[in-house]
């Protein structure tokens, strides 16, 4: 029994003297007044009672003890709830994560798609969502939610492992950018060896034709997804007359498609390092070089963000059948803010050194490249030289920088320009290509010029040669 209330007469157990195994602490709540002179007496009445309550009992007035076995035993039950619990939560995110990259992939390739041809501009001022964030575009439709859901039935996946291509009835459009696999296959002979035209480090290029016109068909792994989807979000932004044109792309089991407007006279390189082709004359290349700097000027100046190219090289400029030159193969473009950093992807013997280093991406980037191709356009050579599969390799920058470092340089530039072109060539035009490429190359970012520079300075070269 814990007492509440005991007389002044039995005084309280004294501390360090428990009875019966008993410790109690005790509280006086009651006591006497304070009397005339302001000091405080107790116990002047013997028959004041006092109210003593205990505040601790190890056994009269607590519940029993558990033993040390069963708190051990609760013990491990709670840490093996807590695991499991976290097991069933990693295991559900997982999947979840699984469906929601799903859902992302197959919104991404629906909006670029409208994006591109519907003629009614979105409420949001053109602004793409679902994994492609500040993507703008001229045109664009914007769906609710709930519309492209029940269009690709919950964004279920295809029984073939692709992408569900959204049935959206009622949507007229100018022209078709989703083909069908069967569409393509057929146009390429399911794509035999006879119709390649073409091989890149993210797949092979076919020969087709497609709905009466000319195209040519890019083939892609999924390892190359990321490209993919680059090339989408760069050619259904930006449209000008020096940059490849998409028309459409497809996804089917495993693969990607994406599928361009068909350029007759194939690429740069092809014109520079190959055999079988008649040598392009200067002015010709001139033209090319002034192209291909208008279209990257376009894409460095005239979006925002801007577009960094990240791999340009003769491979990449392709020539239509007027030799008109046009920027292509998008796969490493990045939409970007200015002085951004990057995993290294590129082309050895044109990648700028603070991006080979360091991997800062900014116009500069570009612009480095561009003047290696400039060299190209002189020399006909590849930007890595090996004179022999013994000699140590040598850059195309190295052998301009010695030429352009002799006390008469303009007399040297002889050794290094095409011998293809004979003497059909300006000198002087030659050297200040050299020069521009030059300023291009310098070691320092900003010490190169920006593209539209460079297209004022190519296209007074164009003028004076022409006159």
């Amino acid at each position: 029994m814990c007492p509440s209330r005991i007389s002044a007469a039995s005084p309280p157990p004294q501390p360090n003297s428990p009875s019966n195994d008993d410790q109690l602490l005790w509280n006086i709540i009651d006591y006497d007044y304070y009397d005339d002179d302001e000091t405080e007496e107790w116990g002047d009445d013997e028959s004041e009672e006092y109210t003593l309550i205990p505040l601790y009992t190890w056994t009269q007035c607590s519940e029993p003890r558990l033993s040390h076995g069963t708190i051990v035993r609760i013990a491990l039950g709670l840490v093996a709830m807590v695991i499991f619990v976290a097991v069933v939560m990693f295991l559900a995110g997982c999947s979840y994560n699984e469906v929601v990259y799903r859902k992302n992939i197959s919104l991404a390739l629906l909006r670029n798609a409208q994006a591109q041809l519907m003629p009614t501009q979105a409420s949001n001022g053109g602004v793409l969502a679902a994994g492609l964030e500040g993507i703008t575009v001229d045109k664009a439709v914007e769906f609710a939610y709930e519309e492209l859901s029940k269009a690709t039935h919950d964004f279920r996946l295809a029984s073939n492992g692709g992408v569900l291509a959204a049935g959206l009835e009622g949507i007229t459009v100018d022209k078709a950018v989703e083909f069908a696999y069967e569409e393509l296959s057929k146009a390429t002979h399911d794509f035999r060896l006879g119709n390649k035209i073409g091989q890149g480090g993210f797949g092979s290029v076919y020969y087709a034709e497609l709905r009466g016109q000319k195209a040519a068909i890019k083939k892609m792994g999924m390892q190359a997804s990321k490209e993919f989807i680059a090339e989408l979000k760069v050619l259904t932004h930006v449209h000008h007359l020096n940059l490849v044109r998409l028309i459409g792309y497809c996804t089917f089991e495993r693969s990607h498609f994406l599928v361009y407007e068909y350029i007759e006279n194939g690429n740069l390189s092809e014109h520079l390092h190959g055999s079988g082709r008649d040598p392009l004359p200067w002015s010709i290349r001139l033209h090319i070089a002034l192209d291909s700097a208008r279209g990257l000027e376009y894409m460095h100046e005239y979006t925002v963000p801007i577009f960094i190219h990240c791999d340009i090289k003769s491979a990449n400029i392709l020539i239509d059948k007027n030799f008109n030159g046009k920027v292509g193969d998008f796969g490493l473009t990045r939409l970007t803010e200015v002085r951004s950093r990057s995993r290294l992807m590129g082309t050895f013997g044109y990648m700028a050194p603070e991006y080979a280093q360091y991997g800062d991406v900014s116009p500069k980037v570009d612009v480095y490249a561009f003047g290696v191709v400039l060299y190209e356009l002189i020399s006909a050579k590849t930007a890595i030289i090996r004179a022999s599969s013994t000699a140590e390799p040598k850059g195309l920058i190295a052998l301009f920088d010695e030429v352009l470092s002799e006390a008469d340089p303009k007399d040297d530039m002889v050794k290094v320009i095409d011998p293809r072109l004979g003497d059909n060539y300006p000198l002087d035009s030659v050297y200040k290509v050299a020069q521009l490429a030059k300023a291009c190359t310098h070691a320092i970012p900003h010490q190169r010029p920006s593209m539209r520079s460079i297209v004022v300075a190519l296209m007074t070269l164009v003028l004076s040669t022409e006159d």
